[in-house]
């Protein structure tokens, strides 16, 4: 078994967290702050550390307005977030190829 793929494995998106926050993203433009916790079933506080990670390591980014007088947060993923998810699927599919033979 060759453990190179595994190692090559993006730190930061592997967190199971981080991983269904960016798969959400991946499939939908924009989620709002709560619709990504209820669709996650997260707390406020650990969807907010991981919305911070993934923002400092610019996969994501974060926009803060005001609905019917009520702050918003939506997040989105980067080009660089959509380009990192992309390649972190292609590499976990390697990897399944590989041990499937």
């Amino acid at each position: 078994m060759n453990p190179e793929p595994f190692l090559q494995l993006d730190r930061i998106i592997h967190e199971k967290g981080r991983l269904a926050i960016m798969s959400a993203l991946a499939a939908s433009p924009e989620l709002s702050f709560t619709e990504l916790r209820d669709t996650l079933e997260m707390t406020d506080g650990n969807l907010n550390t991981h919305i911070r990670i993934l923002q400092e390591g610019g996969f994501i980014s974060v926009a803060k307005s005001y609905q019917n007088n009520r702050s918003l947060t939506t997040c989105s993923l980067t080009k660089a977030g959509r380009k990192a998810f992309t390649d972190y699927i292609n590499l976990l599919e390697q990897i399944v190829r590989q041990h499937k033979a």
